[in-house]
């Protein structure tokens, strides 16, 4: 079945956000969100119940100011802190980051072109804008995280980062899922990332769906070519399911 066979009232839906609802930016405050998704995402809000969350490695506060004036259960962090449907937040132990961000902050001294952002409970160096830095960055953050305590690095797409041991997507669908308005419902969980495929494992080993976006090797069943195609879903389902018939005269 297709994803918008799978969308129904007994579905709870998982996303990513960069490189799956939106378009992956140059830097990660340049992402730029188009009206009609926030009106799907409100949309799919209201037709499931309250079961759609975001499961994204930014931070709840960023998720909240790219989808305002929408305030949807979200895991950021990659899981490391959580809002549930009913506003309550939880957050992982924080872990000694120091190490790392003396690393990165170094890297970054001596290479302007990459990016160090803190997250509270992590640190991702950014190299997007200097690729041919990528051994370098896996190295030197690979060597703080092994010097630091309760620390794992999770790589991503142009982008290495120091989170909390414990934190990931697929964690946090399970913890949702535990929760009402998720509890009994199909899982869909849609992302891009090589950070997305434990979210794909989890949701298809509780006999729901994953869908890959874009390129890649992925253990998703399905994929959809680019947040374009994915947001193009999004408005096919609405207008499917909410689409009158005028009454015969």
């Amino acid at each position: 079945m297709t994803f918008v066979e799978m969308l129904c009232p007994s579905s709870a839906l998982f996303l990513d956000f960069d490189g799956t609802m939106v378009d992956i930016a140059p830097q990660p405050e340049a992402v730029r969100v188009p009206q009609p998704l926030i009106d799907s995402m409100a949309w799919l809000h209201e037709y499931l119940g309250g079961a759609v969350a975001i499961i994204s490695g930014r931070t709840i506060e960023q998720i909240d100011a790219f989808l305002h004036p929408l305030r949807l259960p979200v895991a950021g962090v990659h899981g490391a802190e959580r809002r549930t449907a009913g506003g309550a937040l939880n957050r992982m132990a924080a872990q000694p980051l120091d190490t790392v961000q003396a690393a990165a902050a170094a890297l970054v001294h001596a290479h302007p072109a990459l990016r160090m952002e803190h997250k509270g409970s992590s640190i991702a160096l950014h190299y997007r804008q200097a690729p041919e830095l990528e051994a370098l960055c896996l190295t030197a953050m690979q060597d703080a995280v092994q010097a630091s305590t309760g620390l794992t690095l999770l790589r991503g797409k142009m982008v290495a980062e120091a989170k909390p041991v414990g934190a990931s997507k697929g964690c946090a669908v399970e913890d949702f899922l535990g929760e009402a308005p998720f509890t009994g419902r199909v899982p869909l969980f849609i992302g891009d990332d090589i950070t997305d495929e434990v979210g794909f494992s989890t949701v298809q080993r509780l006999g729901g769906l994953g869908i890959k976006v874009g390129e890649g090797a992925t253990v998703a069943w399905q994929r959809l070519p680019d947040p374009a195609a994915l947001r193009h879903e999004l408005q096919a389902a609405m207008a499917a399911r909410t689409t009158t018939r005028t009454p015969a005269p």
